[in-house]
């Protein structure tokens, strides 16, 4: 199986989910599209899959001058993921629910400084749904691009 990343610059959001990826050829498809920070999502960063829990991901990043942060205040609670595996119905409800963890001050501020870094450097943004429409960091990536579209148009100058 090959990993395809699209992107189109060096700066900005990327979501990625390691689902069927084993981790040298996860960690070759950022580097390939130009990753230079993966910000871990998940709310606790352990796998059954070898080579994605947090020590051993951070260290195969590492080595290829990828920088890892895990942010478990944009973790998806346990008993909310059912729902992004179900009907669409569950889909909205179980969106709504993780969208209203994001206006906590702990999760704002996470979003802030991740909008900032995005605007210098391509961030990734990782769990493990390789489907990003029924994975929780849909709902952090637009959250993240609704900041840097605001942030953007508050300092365009006036005309």
């Amino acid at each position: 199986m090959s990993v395809t990343f699209t992107v189109s610059h060096r700066a900005g959001i990327l979501g990625v989910g390691y689902e069927g990826r084993s981790i040298d050829e996860f960690v070759a498809g950022l580097v390939d599209v130009g990753v230079r920070r993966l910000i871990d999502v998940r709310m606790t960063p352990i796998s059954r899959k070898r080579g994605f829990s947090k020590s051993a991901l951070s260290q195969a990043l590492a080595a290829q001058g990828i920088a890892y942060e895990h942010r478990r205040e944009l973790g998806n609670p346990k008993e909310n993921r059912p729902g992004f595996g179900g009907s669409p119905e569950e889909l909205r409800s179980a969106r709504a629910v993780y969208a209203s963890r994001l206006h906590r001050a702990d999760s704002l501020a996470v979003l802030d400084a991740l909008a900032e870094t995005a605007q210098r450097e391509l961030i990734a943004l990782l769990c493990f749904e390789a489907d990003e429409s029924r994975c929780h960091r849909q709902v952090v990536m637009d959250a993240l691009a609704n900041r840097m579209t605001t942030a953007s148009a508050s300092t365009r100058p006036a005309r």
